[in-house]
Order: C-alpha cells, then structure tokens, then sequence
C-alpha cells in the first residue's frame, strides 16, 4: 500500500462473477464448486490494489493453487495472504502456511498490488486446483457434516448461541494485561490475583474479558516473551479454574502498530499473524470456556475509505480464524468473537462484518460491539445531562440493529465492553440518578435483545485489592438488571429554596412495569395520603411531610427517602435544600483557576460559555454547552468551580466569554471571565 495514498482514486469495485469451480485435490471424490469475486478497489496512473475472495462451494479444500490469465498484461507487484508468481501473461496465487484449508462454504482472501498499462481488464476466468471455475456448486459424493444455512445465509443457532447466552453477565480486567508499559502495572492497578477473580467470581459475573496487549512484550521474529505468555496463561487458568467462561484477545496493538495496515499491509499482517499463530498453539488444548476475540476496537489510519477499511478487517477475521481452526485441538471448534470496525453498531459496520460471518460458515463465531451511550450524555457535554428520549433512543436503536443483524439470524452477539465515557476520569461526571436509569435501561433492553453483556472495569469500579464497590448503588441497579426491572423517576432530588416558604414537591414515576409499594425513610414507612399523594404516576410530598422531613433546613441533602417497587432495586430521593449560589471575583491563569463559590447546597449541572457577539467559546465550539470535567468542574468541599488549561486553551486572547452555569435546581448564574496572554480574570 506504500505510495497509494496521494493517488486520486479512480474505480471503484469491479465485481466478475467469473465464480470458480472449486476442486479438492485429494481425495479424488471431492466435489468441485466454487466461485472467486475479484475486485478493484483502487486504481491510479500504472497501478491498482486488488481483492480476491475465494469461497468454497463444495468439500473441503486442504491447499489450494489459483490460477488466471491476465488480459491486459498486468503484473502482480506484491501481494499478501498468498504467494502470487506470474509467467508471461499466466498468474498463480498460492495459500499461505495459514490459510490453506478452506472449509465448506466458506471463503479466504488474498489481496495485491499491481502495474497495468493502457487498460486494466479483469481477469475473465479462474481455475481452482486446476479445475476451471463456473460457479455452480458442487455435488457431494461422500456423506459429511457441514453448515447449514438459514435462507438468510446465516449459520443456524447452535452451540455458539448457548455458550454466548451462558457468558452473560461479564466483566472486563481492564488497564492491567492491556496495560502498553512494561508490566501489568504500569497503569496503576496492582498485579492480578487469584483472591481478585474469587471475588468477581463472588459477585455474579460468568464471564471475564481479559484484554491483553503484546506489542511490547515481542522480540525478533515477532516472538512473544516467554514470560509474558506465561504470565498470560497463568491468569488465564485461574479464571478457568475458578469456571468463568474467559475471553482473550489483541488489544491496544490495534492502535498501535495495526492501525498502519494501509500503509504497510504486509508488515501488519506478517505481526498479527505471528501474534496469533503463538496464541494458537499456546491455548491449543485449553477448554473449550476459553474464547479468542480477534482484535479489540478494530481501526485504520490513511485508509482510502470504507471500502478499504472493510477489506482489511475482513482480512484480519479471516487470518486469524485460518489460523486457530488449522492449529487443530480444542482450536478446531472454539468459540470465536469478530468485531465490527471501530466495535461500532453503525448498520454499514454491521452488515459488513455479517458479509464476513457469511462468508466463512463457520457456526462457531460470535460478533462483538461496544456501547458507551449517546456520547453528548455519555460525558456530559452539549447539554447532555439526562439520560433523556433522545439517549434512550440512541440505547435502542443500537440493541435492535445489532439483534435484528446477528442474533435474530443465528449469531450470538457480545457486547465486549460498556458504561459510559464520563468514568474516564471518575463516575460523578454524570448526575447519579441520571447514570443510574441508564444502567437499569441498558440491562434490560440487553436482556430483551439476548446479547450478552461485559462491563468495563479499568479499576474505577470494583477495588482490586479491597473488593469493594466505589459506587454500591450503581452496582445494585446492573446486577438488578440481569433479571428485572427496577422503578426510576424523574429525578433523585427535589429542591426546596430556603429562601422560600417549604411547599408540596411533585416527581414523576417510571415504574419501568413494575408497580409502586410504598416511601420509606429509612425503615419507616411514610403514611399514604399524610406524607404523600399518588395520582398515576405522579407522587407528591405533601407541605406537612417536607416541613418535617427538611428540618432546621441546612443547605443541603435533609432527608435521604426510598420509592419501593414490586420488584428491582428501591429508587433514592434527596431533599434538598438550596439557595442561588453565589459567585465571587477571581484571578488566575490559564493553568490554574478557580471561581470562589458559595453551592449553598446547590449542584453543578452544566456550563455555558459565549463571546459577547453570541458565538461560542472554548472547545467543542459547535456547542455552548462544555464537557463537564475536561471544561469546568465543581469542587463541593473547597468551594470553588474551576476552569481548566483545555479550556482557555481554546479561549480567544483578550476576549470576553460569558459564562452561564446551571444547576441542579434549575437556577442560572452568569459569569465573565477574560484571558489576557497566561493572566485570567473573572467577575460576577
């Protein structure tokens, strides 16, 4: 690909349906029948990048020779997955050491650079183990096992579907063998234990992710480090030992070194193959609870476009699958994920990867995607504070296409990572009990859509040392979730202004199909039609019942009350009293400033920032709402909101920006601040 990407592109696919006759060189009662789609994915002045798939329309195939002759005198000029020679006009391509057993209905790829000049015709004919191709399928002489397929193409629901469903749920061991230093610690969690898989073993998980980087841990030839592998297989007998189902795979390499596939596909190629043929042989007999995902988050730099992009991952899938069904052992039949380019649920990424599955018929595959939430909620950026209809939506929308592509067709689907963008930094970024409906929502509609479920735990959530949760409440509404549904509201906070005289507060239900029980504060039962009304689904806390429960009416959360459902994890309500907050004058600079402020029990929601002519400031300027936490954050015990470097680093110099801030309990206050050089300045 070296050289190909200034070239404008010229063609298109050029699909032949010169389909080749497929023959099997030994025994001699194989049945021809196959077909070669030969395409052009690129061309410019005296060259052009071809794709060749071959697929496998009779027995099995064990070596394979491909044959054709070039109409306008092309030549081949490099070339991967197969050895290609030419003699005059005459090409051969031959399988690669990986990739020479081509099971019944199923297909290999192979790819090339090469020259043309004057025309670059399509080859018109191909020829399989000497037998020219026709397309038509073969007639079987023997009796044998293959796959079956439904009239959509895909493979019949089987073993693949139970172990995918017996999985569910999972958990991922995050920032620790995928760590890119030199050891698994090198990004801050402690060494793996065998007490810390116990433990997540303890909490209902049934499956473990463990994403594994290997880049750094390869030497000459591309060999892994002995002790690394070793250090690898020992985690992973633990986790088997312990009987969770255990899914290895190729995590940040793609990232680092695979994302150049387009530059230098040979090279790529040559490593990943390495990679996995050492994986291969190492898990060779390990149970069949042992699982191989191909390559984490698939992705490519200087590609020429979606076209391309598919092709190379197909190729990936494709080398990758040749090779762990050829090392034979437990590999022959075992459970294998392929992920969408990007794990995106986009249909254009899933109808490719279904093109994929297709294509290899092999009834032991999964798909994989990711699922971080609608990403305006999923960090809190362009006013994306509730997990609203239009968030809901996106959930929805994503779970059906990837159900209505694989699962309904007979593909199991595991979602290999979820949560939301925000816990990069810690999960306060989204507002508890908007965090919370989104959790409880996306269990559910999981369930309902029979995909499998790994939640990504980089350390922020289930201590590694301490096995205890950062955030029990969040943890009580996903496991809830694994079987039922839990009541939310609209909120988990009503405000009383101490300003104000205290009057009745009124929150809307969502039962989510349950049915309301009762309000609890504490153990106490609150008195239906005393200390609360329920009309539908509205419930009101009378004037009596917030009089009491506020007390002396602190700034602040007064009374913690619980809504209890006929089923699920009770829902929390704060009571809170608040004031307007009260911003203070300020200076700075750009690496460090702070605005004095006075909550007086209020919180943060969001922040805007304007110029004076009323367009947008500071980064992500498509919006004027900024991310919470890269832009701005709260601190609630010093009494400060600080702006952080990201953001003046987009601030115009001498430039006024007016800053609004809204809080929680729906009030608006507006602030100024002007950078000069490195100096800040703020007012009210």
């Amino acid at each position: 690909m070296t050289g190909r990407r200034g070239f404008a592109l010229m063609a298109a696919f050029v699909s032949v349906a010169a389909s080749i006759g497929l023959a099997v060189v030994a025994p001699a009662s194989a049945a021809p029948g196959c077909k070669v789609d030969y395409a052009v994915p690129s061309q410019w002045s005296g060259g052009f990048t071809a794709n060749v798939s071959v697929t496998n329309l009779g027995e099995r195939v064990d070596g394979w020779r491909l044959t054709w002759t070039w109409p306008s005198g092309q030549r081949v000029t490099q070339a991967w997955n197969a050895t290609v020679t030419s003699s005059g006009a005459d090409a051969t391509a031959v399988n690669a050491g990986y990739n020479g057993v081509i099971e019944p209905n199923a297909s290999v790829s192979f790819g090339f650079n090469g020259s043309w000049s004057g025309a670059n015709t399509a080859p018109q004919s191909f020829a399989l183990n000497g037998v020219t191709c026709t397309g038509e399928p073969g007639t079987p002489t023997t009796t044998t096992t293959t796959t079956t397929t439904t009239t959509t193409g895909n493979p019949v629901p089987g073993d693949a579907m139970a172990q995918v469903a017996a999985m569910q749920p999972g958990w991922n061991l995050g920032n620790t063998l995928d760590s890119t230093g030199s050891d698994e610690t090198s990004w801050g969690n402690p060494r793996v234990t065998e007490a810390l898989l116990d433990n997540v073993k303890a909490q209902g998980f049934k499956s473990i992710r463990i994403p594994v980087t290997w880049g750094q841990h390869q030497g000459q030839d591309h060999v892994i480090e002995a002790a690394y592998l070793n250090r690898v297989k020992e985690v992973v007998g633990w986790a088997l030992a312990d009987g969770f189902h255990v899914m290895i795979n190729i995590h940040h390499d793609s990232w680092q070194w695979m994302a150049a596939m387009p530059s230098d596909r040979t090279g790529v190629l040559t490593r990943y193959n390495a990679i996995w043929t050492q994986l291969a042989t190492a898990f060779r007999d390990s149970p069949g609870k042992l699982v191989f995902e191909s390559v984490n988050e698939p992705q490519f730099t200087g590609s020429s476009g979606d076209a391309q992009n598919a092709q190379l991952l197909h190729e990936l899938n494709a080398s990758f699958r040749d090779i762990v069904r050829r090392s034979g052992g437990n590999n022959a039949n075992r459970l294998l994920v392929l992920p969408t380019l990007h794990t995106s649920s986009d249909q254009a990424r899933l109808d490719e990867l279904a093109t994929s599955i297709r294509g290899f018929g092999d009834p032991n595959l999964a798909a994989t995607v990711h699922y971080y939430g609608y990403w305006p909620f999923s960090v809190n950026v362009a006013g994306g504070t509730r997990y609203d209809a239009t968030a809901q939506k996106d959930l929805t929308d994503s779970f059906d296409r990837v159900h209505n592509t694989f699962v309904s067709r007979g593909v199991p689907v595991i979602l290999g990572e979820y949560g939301l963008l925000g816990f990069d930094r810690h999960t306060g970024t989204i507002q508890q009990g908007e965090k919370l409906k989104f959790f409880e929502h996306f269990g559910y509609y999981a369930r309902t859509k029979k995909i499998t479920t790994m939640l990504w735990d980089n350390g922020q959530h289930l201590g590694r040392t301490s096995f205890q949760w950062s955030d029990p409440e969040l943890i009580a509404h996903i496991k809830s979730s694994w079987t039922t549904r839990s009541g939310t509201a609209s909120s988990d906070q009503v405000f009383s202004a101490r300003a104000s005289a205290v009057t009745a507060k009124t929150i809307t239900l969502n039962p989510n199909g349950t049915t309301f029980t009762g309000l609890r504060q504490g153990t106490a039962e609150l008195v239906r039609g005393t200390d609360y009304t329920i009309s539908g689904d509205q419930l009101t806390l009378t004037a009596a019942a917030m009089t009491r429960l506020s007390g002396s009416r602190a700034y602040g959360t007064n009374a913690v009350l619980t809504a209890h459902f006929s089923a699920g994890v009770p829902w929390r309500v704060n009571l809170v009293t608040h004031d307007t907050p009260v911003l203070s004058a300020a200076t700075g600079t750009t690496g460090s400033f702070a605005i004095p402020t006075a909550f007086r029990g209020d919180l943060l929601a969001t922040m805007e920032a304007k110029y004076a002519d009323g367009s947008n400031a500071g980064p992500h300027n498509w919006t004027s709402f900024k991310e919470f936490d890269r832009a701005f954050a709260p601190n609630y015990t010093t009494g400060a909101t600080t702006l952080t470097p990201e953001f003046f680093a987009e601030v115009n110099d001498n430039a006024r920006v007016t800053l609004t801030f809204h809080y929680w309990s729906g009030a608006t206050v507006t602030y100024h601040v002007t950078k000069s050089g490195s100096t800040v300045t703020g007012s009210p």
